[in-house]
């Protein structure tokens, strides 16, 4: 299972982590706070201090066409925000 599944770059998420050195990542479903902390500080090397989940449920969508109506979902997800220790950060980019 792979826990990590994507980070969130927005610019919300930016500010939060210029002010309080949080991270945001899209994580499985089923994975738990332990088993997300424990993926982040194997795969970036950082010390975690707190992890909190939401989870989001999809949303439905509709749309005319000319064959007539269509309606469907948006996939449902899980939501990490990660606290990390003071002085360390996360480089996604991987500036060199």
């Amino acid at each position: 299972m792979e826990i990590l599944k994507k980070p969130v770059l927005t610019e919300k998420v930016a500010a939060l982590t210029e002010k309080l050195n949080r991270f945001v990542f899209i994580v499985d479903k089923n994975a738990n706070k332990i088993q997300i902390k424990d993926a982040i500080q194997k795969m970036y090397g950082v010390t975690v201090e707190s992890v909190n989940t939401m989870r989001y449920s999809g949303k439905v969508k509709s749309r005319g066409t000319k064959r007539g109506f269509v309606t469907g979902r948006t996939p449902s997800y899980k939501k990490a925000v990660v606290t990390v220790a003071k002085g360390e950060t996360i480089d996604f980019y991987g500036t060199v």
